[in-house]
């Protein structure tokens, strides 16, 4: 019996005249989708065109909230109440819940993006607020989180299905968040090393970091940066080397079936 993982990416970012990453070529290699949703990137028409391509090429659609930062794309760090943030968080999902009904097709998880899901992986308040949000709009949605994250512990706690993310093209640190951006070494732009990557994470069941530490976690899902540079390159060679390894790449929902 082949053995089940997640290949996403995060899309629908372009917006306006300003357009970003290969969407369209992207889809036909993994097979979860995380949408923008107007407040990092995107808009309304790039969301219902996203969605569209999206159901029709099998890849679940997944809700990309963020900070309300077009100008950083949302990779500043904001201070913002709790109970406002959770708000924030079910104004997106239903967003794009709302111009996924109009094409007939479905939102089936969440993932936070940039500096939102960065700081909800070490607070748990905000995490919890994340979760909440989700699990208000519907207890079915599944919460993609990163590995070894206090936002994966929320989303177990509020009984959401959860599911591990790790990334293919950042590397990490010894407590198993990303490598920040402004650190060497951070992003990995060579297909073939972001696939030893994977793989060594996966068969190891462990995150490892930068100097070999070792940290175990489940693993369900592999992100690839739909903004990087390379970023379908990446995902190609990623697709390659699992399926090479035995794995079947599947949408996130058939992660958590029978």
């Amino acid at each position: 019996m082949m053995k089940k993982i997640n290949l996403n990416a995060d899309m629908g970012e372009s917006f306006g005249t300003y357009s970003l990453g290969n969407d369209a070529a992207m889809l036909d290699v993994v097979k979860s989708a995380n949408i923008a949703c107007g407040y990092h990137a995107g808009d309304p028409l790039v969301m219902s065109e996203t969605t569209r391509l999206a159901a029709e090429k099998g890849v679940s659609i997944g809700a990309h909230p963020s900070f309300p930062d077009l100008q950083g794309f949302g990779r500043r760090k904001m201070s913002i109440p709790l109970n406002e943030l959770e708000a924030m968080v079910v104004y997106q999902i239903g967003a794009l819940m709302s111009i996924a009904s109009s094409r007939g097709t479905s939102v089936t998880h969440v993932k936070p993006h940039g500096a939102l899901n960065n700081m909800a992986c070490v607070d748990i308040d905000m995490a919890l607020a994340i979760a909440s949000a989700v699990k208000s709009v519907s207890p079915n949605l599944i919460l993609l989180a990163p590995a070894c994250s206090k936002l994966f512990q929320a989303g177990v706690e509020l009984g959401l299905v959860t599911a591990a993310e790790i990334f293919a093209d950042r590397t990490y640190d010894e407590n198993a968040n990303l490598t920040p951006r402004s650190e060497p070494g951070a992003v990995i732009h060579d297909p073939e090393q972001s696939a030893d990557q994977v793989l060594s994470f996966i068969e190891a069941g462990k995150i490892i970091t930068q100097s070999g530490v070792g940290i175990e976690t489940p693993i369900h899902s592999i992100c690839v940066h739909g903004d990087s540079a390379g970023a379908l390159a990446i995902a190609v060679r990623v697709t390659e080397r699992l399926k090479q390894a035995g794995y079947d790449l599947v949408p996130i929902p058939d992660l958590f079936e029978g």
